[in-house]
């Protein structure tokens, strides 16, 4: 029973340690097409790899746009698996404090 409970908070860090990744990510994006908003250029450059590639502004800001969208997708699915874990761990620390009483 100890060793699930430690397997459960080892997959609560990483479920955390991903959604903050992502919201992480999710600023950069609209931050990024915050400036795409501001600029008066029709055409942008893109990093790819380890090279810059032009592209239409809004082409690059859909592509933004869809892995936004996507990123917030996960996070909620990571919330909701987090919030699973958090019952779950809840239950196991009544079970071993009942069991160490």
């Amino acid at each position: 029973m100890e060793q699930e409970y430690l397997s459960l908070q080892q997959q609560l860090r990483n479920v955390v340690i991903q959604k903050e990744a992502l919201k992480i990510q999710v600023a950069e994006i609209e931050s990024a097409l915050k400036e795409l908003a501001n600029s008066k250029e029709e055409d942008v450059y893109k990093v790819v790899g380890s090279v810059l590639i032009k592209k239409k502004k809004a082409e690059v800001e859909k592509e933004l746009a869809e892995i936004k969208e996507d990123s917030q997708i996960k996070i909620s699915s990571l919330e909701n698996i987090e919030k699973d874990l958090i019952g779950k761990i809840k239950k196991l620390e009544e079970k071993l404090s009942s069991k160490g009483d």
